[in-house]
């Protein structure tokens, strides 16, 4: 390990030795608000004409942020607050020379289209978080909870709130009341904000702020101004109750003598949603049997490294909040807590007979959820999940009528625990999380049936089986994190360290062994071994990193991070692949005045290596990537790189190292300006390896209309092109040697999401979204891996010859030593799968926070014919089938007490 503290070392050094001030401070802004005091209040309806927003001055003296920092804007923007003990109120007079141009296009909530403007409150003043409640001059709501210092805006954050607008002959106007009670602050004789307003000027695509924050800054929240005079407001204890009722009907192809799939199935369903206000700071979210049927699908994909693919959480109970628990340690997506974990697919086999019919559950079954969070005024944000999943059941029935039932996921327990706490003046925080996951295998075995004509048990149904004997029982992790920001907030060093350890039957733990993220099977690894007899494993990862987030042009970080081969969270977390050493380092260049010829403009390098747990130096790649928005807001990405080396230990699956060609890679995409009614993008990425030994091109193009305001519609249709002449097929036993079989794959995958809105008001919309999907893959040319270190690609594998080689019967027999007998078979790999999903969703916000859904969701999923081309498989496969349809509708109400 000496050599990778050496590195580290190396890296962060100029970090911190190196560091200067490069900017002056901006001087803080301050607006003093009053209380209405028996005065008239503001009536929510976009003219400022009561008698109470007159206890206030306006203010105003806004500064142009982009395109031209720190220049007067182009339009003027005022605005004055007041508030009693219940609401705050806020008023803005938005100037506009050219009312007539006043962008006023609808969309959802959260879509922030048009001219806007919104206020940002930092309530909690730790200069990190803050809520963000936006108007659009069409009287569209977008409201967002601000975190990691404005690096995340989480518009899943959904408050009740009030708000209108009006145009006029100088501008337009807006009027807000915001309940104390949607917001969080700690007790005090005089609350002290963080302030900022922020407006849009659509049709020059211009920002303007109260606050001046220097492009150069090294943060959002961190630089606004203050709100002053809040005296004596109590805080709001929150409680809102939102019951639901979601009625379901399924339609599907009837399957004869399928005694599970007659053709239609009918739910009624109803469940309860509350939040529960502990103190002003810390809120309890509860959910009774959540539905989540309005939830869009989550787009089609397929992986041929065997790998688990990664899908964002969209059910509203998980996401709002997210940020409090997310505790991201290595990669991106390596998170100690992955909600998606929490009603997941059913985990347990079944060993079908021949001529069984299984009705198997989609989806684990949340019988509840409780969630406490929040933010106190001291810096501690605390956050405690607890969710509860069900016992799922699959119903198994034969031909003759007998009946059986398996267990296909066991009562599971989930609970994450996450603690932070500010302090050095609220420039550095240090945290914890905890996880556990406890699963309840005490009776994993079918249960057992009595045939309804014989009233005896059958002999079908008396066979049992441990259908959950590979699940860990139980799986706990901890970490604890930290980040010190110093030069006002210039610079930083953060890190974090995470422990696990899963329990487990010897058939569990020894499956976690073997599977993809550890391999400890692996016929050439020094370092670990497959122990049949153990019951548990611990293993460690982290991540240091340090660098310069603001001041000047340049920004720079240096870091590493491990996952050692043991560690596993996959039972409540996300974790791709252990045994991973990585040193990572970037440096980027900002061009932060606009020219002539761009608004803004940045260049990026970057480079990473990667060693494992036995020492081995497995990667290096580097990369160079540019950014230009131009003066007309047309806009280029671009960039290119080079892996001069790639070795990965999971690419023959438990097999040994295995090398993968030099490879070169380049991406290019523009597209133009998207306040436009139509605007377009158009891209390639790519790569290419030595010996023309693998390549990947993919094709994008968006396109996007929005002929008038209340519609708009997206096409975005992609294809890949992914030919390797190695893909990885399978292992076969030849006289006891093991064979890692390759071969030469000819893959292309097809899809388009296509997206229509319509929105007859701001609180009435109507959503469509379609997604086909295609990935079709031909294999020839197979090959055995030869010596998996080789350079050369002919030294790496050994091509069989024709007399080796034949297909039979859809499978491959092999006659590797030419002596007239099959030494092995394989399956014929070839593949073609087809899916097509979609949503229809009508959503009523009839009052603030009570919604009604209307929903229709239609799929086909389904194997294609390999042989056919990709379009043919879109008529054949989607066109030409019957598709499943769910109707919904959805009910809720909000009480708020």
């Amino acid at each position: 390990m000496k050599c990778y503290t050496c590195l580290l070392v190396l890296f962060l050094f100029p970090i911190i030795i190196f560091a200067q001030d490069s900017t002056s401070t901006v001087k803080k802004r301050i607006y003093t608000t009053k209380p209405l005091q028996g005065a008239e209040a503001p009536t929510i309806d976009g003219l400022i004409n009561e008698s109470g927003w007159d206890l206030v001055e306006w203010t105003g003296d806004f500064t142009e942020n982009q395109p031209d920092e720190n220049t007067p804007p182009s339009q003027k923007t005022k605005f004055k607050i007041v508030y009693d003990q219940k609401y705050l109120y806020i008023a803005y007079r938005c100037y506009d020379d050219e009312p007539d141009k006043i962008e006023k296009r609808l969309s959802r909530r959260d879509g922030f289209a048009g001219d806007w403007v919104e206020i940002n409150l930092d309530t909690y003043h730790d200069k990190r978080t803050g809520f963000s409640f936006s108007i659009t001059a069409a009287g569209v709501k977008g409201d967002e909870f601000i975190s990691q210092n404005g690096d995340n805006w989480d518009s899943s954050w959904n408050p009740i709130w009030y708000t209108a607008t009006n145009i006029d002959e100088e501008g337009w106007t807006a009027e807000v009341k915001i309940p104390l009670s949607q917001v969080k602050f700690g007790k005090s004789k005089e609350q002290i904000w963080g302030l900022q307003v922020n407006r849009r000027l659509f049709r020059k695509e211009e920002r303007s702020v109260w606050q001046r924050i220097p492009q150069d800054a090294p943060g959002w929240v961190s630089e606004f101004g203050e709100l002053h005079g809040l005296i004596d407001i109590e805080p709001q204890k929150q409680l809102e109750i939102q019951p639901f009722a979601v009625t379901q009907l399924d339609t599907y192809p009837k399957e004869e003598g399928n005694p599970f799939r007659d053709g239609d199935d009918f739910e009624l369903n109803g469940g309860l949603d509350a939040k529960i206000g502990i103190t002003n700071d810390l809120t309890l979210d509860l959910t009774v049997n959540p539905d989540f049927g309005q939830v869009e699908a989550d787009p089609a994909a397929i992986a041929l490294d065997g790998f688990q693919i990664f899908f964002r959480e969209q059910r509203p109970f998980f996401v709002e909040n997210k940020n409090i628990f997310d505790y991201r340690f290595a990669n991106n997506q390596d998170n100690v807590f992955y909600s998606r974990r929490i009603g997941r697919n059913p985990q347990g086999s079944i060993s079908g007979i021949d001529n069984e019919f299984i009705d198997r559950p989609t989806n684990t079954t949340i019988l509840g959820a409780a969630k406490f969070s929040g933010k106190t005024k001291d810096g501690w944000s605390i956050g405690i999940l607890e969710s509860v999943t069900s016992r799922e059941i699959a119903k198994i029935e034969d031909e003759n009528g007998n009946k059986r039932e398996a267990i296909v996921e066991p009562l599971t327990n989930y609970m994450v625990g996450r603690v932070q706490k500010d302090f050095n003046k609220r420039n550095s925080f240090i945290g914890g999380i905890i996880t556990a996951t406890n699963r309840d295998l005490g009776d994993t075995f079918n249960i057992d049936e009595e045939d309804p004509d014989t009233d005896e048990t059958s002999e079908v149904a008396g066979t049992r089986e441990n259908n959950l004997n590979l699940l860990r029982k139980s799986a706990y992790s901890a970490g604890l994190d930290f980040k010190h920001n110093w030069k006002d907030r210039k610079y930083f060093l953060e890190g974090n360290i995470v422990a696990s350890h899963v329990e487990g039957s010897k058939e569990a733990i020894e499956e976690t062994q073997n599977e993809l993220t550890h391999l400890f099977q692996r016929v050439d690894a020094g370092h670990v071994e497959v122990d049949p007899n153990r019951t548990s494993l611990t293993g460690t990862g982290g991540k240091l990193t340090g660098g310069k987030s603001g001041g000047g042009n340049w920004r720079y970080s240096a870091g590493v991070f491990w996952r050692s081969p043991e560690l596993e969270l996959n039972d409540i977390g996300f974790l791709r692949q252990a045994d991973e050493i990585r040193q990572f380092s970037s440096a980027r260049y900002l061009f932060l005045k606009p020219t002539k010829l761009y608004r803004r403009a940045n260049i990026n390098f970057n480079q990473f290596a990667t060693f494992d747990f036995d020492g081995n130096y497995n990667r290096i790649q580097y990369r160079l990537e540019g950014f230009i928005n131009y003066k007309n807001n047309w806009w280029t990405e671009a960039g290119f790189g080079h892996k001069p080396r790639i070795f990965t230990n999971t690419f023959l699956r438990g097999g040994p190292r295995w090398r993968f060609s030099d490879e070169n890679f380049a991406y290019l995409f523009f597209g133009s300006d998207r306040r436009k009614k139509f605007n377009f993008t158009i891209g390639y990425d790519g790569s290419r390896a030595a010996q023309n030994s693998f390549s990947f091109n993919r094709y994008v193009i968006r396109l996007r209309y929005q002929p008038f305001n209340s519609f708009s519609m997206s096409l975005n249709p992609q294809f890949r092109q992914n030919p390797n002449k190695t893909q990885y097929v399978t292992e076969a036993d030849f006289n006891g040697t093991a064979r890692y079989i390759t071969a030469d794959i000819d893959q292309q995958t097809l899809s388009a999401s296509i997206r229509l809105n319509y929105n007859i008001n701001p609180n009435l919309t109507i959503q469509y979204y379609g997604e086909p999907f295609i990935s079709r893959g031909r294999y020839k040319d197979f090959n055995y891996v030869n010596n998996a270190v080789a350079k050369n690609l002919g030294e790496r594998v050994t091509l069989y010859n024709q007399d080796q080689i034949s297909l039979v019967d859809d499978q491959y027999e092999i006659d590797e030593n030419r002596d007239g007998t099959v030494d092995y078979t394989i399956d014929n790999p070839d593949f073609a799968f087809v899916q097509f999903r979609s949503n229809l969703v009508l959503r009523w916000e009839y009052i603030p926070g009570s919604e009604i859904f209307l929903v229709w969701s239609q799929g086909v999923t389904g194997d294609g014919n390999p042989g056919d081309h990709l379009f043919r498989s879109l008529k054949n496969q989607i066109l030409d089938q019957q598709p499943e349809n769910t109707f919904l509708i959805k009910a809720t109400y909000r009480f708020v007490l």
